[in-house]
C-alpha cells in the first residue's frame, strides 16, 4: 500500500465511521488470557552473520560477499550460528519500467546474469544456500533508497529515469517481496526508512537529482511531527507480504527506522528486530549511544523480537585489530543485550586475534542462550555499569563494564545477581579460559579503560522457590506501557556529530523509550520507591499499563505494590489487578501516593498466562503517574 492509498484509506474511513453503527473499541488493559505478540519460529534467539555495509558500504560485490561466507564456514563461526549472509545497499541497477521488475547490477553480481532470461539471485542464493547459510538482501520502505542520499559520490547507485531509479518497496511491496523470498530464495530482508524521511518536497537533494518528493512520514527531530500510525502501517504490509510468500515462515524482517516513529511501541508486532538508534560508526562514543539506546529495554525484547543497536564495528576504527580491549567490550555488550550479531568486516583477510573475538563460544552463548532474557542493568552511572543476564541452565551472566578513560575499580555483590548473600558464588570468567573464582557477599575487580570483564556466575538465589520477573524480561510482554506521549531517553549518551564537524547544536537520540516499563527502576530510571519503602528489585511502569508473564510451573504470583514516590502525578489513584488466563485472581483497592506498599498476592497454579494490570479508571491530571510493582516474583 503507498501513502497515497494509506491516506485515501483514512479517509474512506472516516466517511464510513459517519454513515455505519459505531464499533465498540477494544480495550486494551483488558486480561485476553492470550500472549499478545506473534508466536515466531524464526529468531528464537538473536540473529547471527555477516553484512556487507561497514566492510563495504556499496562497493559491494559477489566475490566478497562469497568470500566473507567462505571464511565463516573455514573459520568454524557458522557452526557457532553465524549463518545469515546480508548484502547491503549498492545491488541494484534500476526498476524495469515495462512491468516494474528490478534489475541486478550484473557488474557487481555475475552469477545474476541468467541466460535468456531475467536477472536473478538465485544462483547466488542457491551457493549459499549449499554453504549451510542464509540469505539476506536490503531495501528501502520508499520510494528511494539510504545510498541515493547519503552516498551520492557511489559508482553503484541506481541508474536511468527518476520512475527507474525508485528502487525501493512503495508501490511494489507484493511484487518485490514475491521476487525477493518466493523466486529468489532469501531468507532475511532489512528495510530501510530514507525512503520517508529525507526525500521531502522543495530539499536541495531532490531538485538537484530529479527524485519523486515525498512527504517525510519520519521526522527524527520530533516525534509529534512523525506519523507513527502511517510508517506501523508501511511496515505492517511487508510483514503481510512476507507471510504471504513464506508461509513456512523461515523469514526474517529487521526494521530500520533508527528508532523513530515510536517503534518500542510496534516493533516487537511487526518485525523480529528493530533498530534502536542511527547508524552505528567505528568510534567508542557512538557505540556507547547505540547501545544504551538499547540497554533498558529488556523488557522489549523476547525469543522472536529483538532490540537492534546495529551491526557489529569490530574490525574498524577504535574497534580495530589494535584496540582489542574496546573491540571485546563491544562484542560483550552486544552479547549481553541480546543484539543481533552481524559482523560487518573483510572476513577475507581478518587477524585471528579479531577471528577470536567473533569467536568467543562462551560470549557468542549468552547471545544465543534460549532462554532470551536480555541483560538487566543492576548499577548503572555514567562512569560503570554492570549488567546481570538470566540464563536458562539457572545461572547468570554478569557483566562489568567501564565506560570511561581511567582504570577503576568495580565492587559486585551477591546481591546484584540476585543470589543469597551469604553464600559462596562462583565466577567463571568468559575472556579468560580456565580462570576462576569465589567470594561471598561481594567482591572486587580493577578494570582497565573501556574494559568489560563477563562472568558466567553460580550461586544461591534469593528466591530458593521461584524467580522475580526482572530476572526473566523474555518471558515478559509489555502489551501496553501506559506511555501518552512518547517522548527520546535524555539518558542515552550523546556523542560528538558523527558524521561530520560540529555544526549545530548537535545530534540526539530519536528512540522515544522515556517512560517505558523497566525492570528493577522506575520508567523515568529512578530507584523503586513506594510510601518512603525502598525496593531493590521489580518492575517500573506507568499507569494504564498491562504485562503479559509467561508461567512455567509456578503457583503463586506476589508484590507489594502502590504509587511509586517518585511520580509526578500525585492526585490521581490506582488499582492494581493480576489476572490468570483471562479470569481475575486478585485486585487492590483504589492507591494513592504516598500510601504505604500492599501486598497482592494471587493463586496461579495451573495458570499459564499471568497478566497485572494498573489501572485508573479517570485522570484529573495529564503528568505521568508512576507505579511500582515492586518485588514481583512467581512463587512455587
Amino acid at each position: 500500500m503507498t501513502v497515497r492509498s494509506l491516506l485515501t484509506s483514512a479517509a474512506l474511513c472516516c466517511v464510513l465511521a459517519l454513515s455505519t453503527p459505531a464499533v465498540a473499541q477494544v480495550d486494551p488493559l483488558a486480561a485476553s488470557g492470550e500472549w499478545s505478540i506473534p508466536e515466531r519460529s524464526q529468531a528464537r534467539t538473536p540473529p547471527m552473520g555477516w553484512n556487507s555495509w561497514n566492510a563495504f558500504r556499496t562497493e559491494v560485490d559477489e566475490a566478497k560477499v562469497l568470500g566473507s561466507a567462505k571464511a565463516m564456514v573455514d573459520s568454524g563461526l557458522a557452526r557457532l550460528g553465524y549463518t545469515y549472509v546480508n548484502i547491503d545497499d549498492g545491488w541494484w541497477l534500476k526498476r524495469r519500467q515495462t512491468d516494474g521488475r528490478l534489475e541486478i547490477r550484473t557488474g557487481l553480481f555475475p552469477s545474476a546474469a541468467v541466460e535468456g532470461g531475467d536477472t536473478s539471485f538465485r544462483p547466488y542464493t542457491d551457493t549459499l544456500h549449499a554453504m549451510g547459510l542464509k540469505a539476506g538482501i536490503y531495501t528501502d520502505i520508499g520510494r528511494n533508497a539510504c545510498s541515493q542520499a547519503y552516498d551520492l559520490h557511489s559508482p553503484n547507485l541506481p541508474e536511468g529515469t527518476t520512475a527507474e531509479r525508485e528502487v525501493g518497496l512503495q508501490g511494489h511491496v507484493d511484487q518485490d517481496i514475491g521476487v525477493y523470498f518466493r523466486e529468489w530464495g532469501f531468507d532475511y530482508i532489512k528495510v530501510d526508512a530514507c525512503g520517508i524521511n529525507v526525500y521531502g518536497p522543495d530539499t536541495e537533494l531532490v531538485r538537484e537529482h530529479a527524485y519523486t518528493p515525498v512527504p517525510p512520514l519520519i521526522d527524527q527531530a520530533a516525534i509529534n511531527r512523525t506519523d507513527v500510525d502511517a510508517v506501523k502501517a508501511l511496515y505492517a504490509e511487508v510483514a503481510e507480504a512476507l507471510t504471504r510468500h513464506n508461509p513456512d515462515g523461515d523469514y526474517i524482517l529487521a526494521i530500520c527506522n533508527w528508532g523513530s516513529a515510536d517503534v518500542r511501541s510496534w516493533g516487537k508486532d511487526v518485525g523480529h528486530m528493530w533498530r534502536t538508534s542511527g547508524d552505528i560508526t567505528p568510534t567508542w562514543t557512538r557505540m556507547l549511544h547505540n547501545f544504551d539506546s538499547a540497554s533498558t529495554r529488556a523488557l522489549y525484547a523476547k525469543p522472536g523480537a529483538w532490540n537492534d543497536p546495529d551491526i557489529l564495528f569490530i574490525g574498524h576504527g577504535e574497534f580495530d585489530h589494535t584496540h582489542l580491549t574496546e573491540a571485546r567490550s563491544h562484542f560483550s555488550l552486544w552479547a549481553m543485550i541480546n543484539a543481533p550479531l552481524l559482523i560487518s568486516y573483510d572476513l577475507r583477510q581478518a587477524p585471528q586475534t579479531l577471528m577470536d573475538i567473533w569467536g568467543n563460544a562462551d560470549i557468542v552463548g549468552l547471545n544465543q542462550d534460549p532462554g532470551g532474557h536480555q541483560g538487566v542493568i543492576a548499577y548503572a552511572s555514567d562512569d560503570v555499569q554492570i549488567l546481570v543476564k538470566t540464563l536458562s541452565n539457572g545461572r547468570k551472566a554478569v557483566a562489568l563494564f567501564n565506560r570511561g578513560l581511567g582504570q577503576t575499580d568495580v565492587t559486585l555483590t551477591a546481591a546484584q545477581m540476585k543470589f543469597a548473600g551469604d553464600a559462596p558464588v562462583r565466577l567463571r570468567n568468559l575472556w579468560e579460559p580456565g580462570a576462576t573464582s569465589t567470594f561471598t557477599g561481594e567482591t572486587s575487580f580493577t578494570l582497565e579503560p573501556r574494559q568489560t570483564l563477563v562472568f558466567e556466575a553460580s550461586g544461591v538465589r534469593q528466591l530458593a522457590d521461584g524467580v522475580y520477573l526482572s530476572e526473566i524480561p523474555g518471558d515478559v510482554n509489555v502489551a501496553v506501557d501506559g506511555v501518552i506521549a512518547p517522548e527520546p531517553d535524555p539518558v542515552v549518551h550523546r556523542m560528538r556529530n558523527a558524521w561530520g564537524p560540529t555544526r549545530g547544536s548537535g545530534e540526539r537520540p530519536t528512540y522515544t523509550g522515556w517512560g517505558g516499563a523497566q525492570a528493577d527502576t522506575t520508567p523515568y530510571d529512578q530507584a523503586l520507591r513506594i510510601g518512603g519503602e525502598t525496593f531493590e528489585t521489580g518492575i517500573g511502569v506507568l499507569t494504564n499499563s498491562r504485562l503479559e508473564v509467561r508461567n512455567a510451573g509456578h503457583t503463586r504470583f506476589e508484590a507489594r505494590v502502590g504509587v511509586d514516590d517518585s511520580t509526578r502525578n500525585t492526585r490521581d489513584v490506582v488499582r492494581f489487578s493480576v489476572y490468570g488466563d483471562g479470569a481475575l485472581l486478585a485486585e487492590t483497592p483504589p492507591m494513592r501516593f504516598g500510601e504505604a506498599p500492599r501486598s497482592l498476592t494471587a493463586d496461579i497454579d495451573g495458570v499459564h498466562l499471568v497478566e497485572i494490570v494498573a489501572r485508573s479508571e479517570t485522570l484529573s491530571s495529564d503528568l505521568p503517574l508512576v507505579v511500582a510493582w515492586g518485588d514481583a516474583a512467581l512463587r512455587r
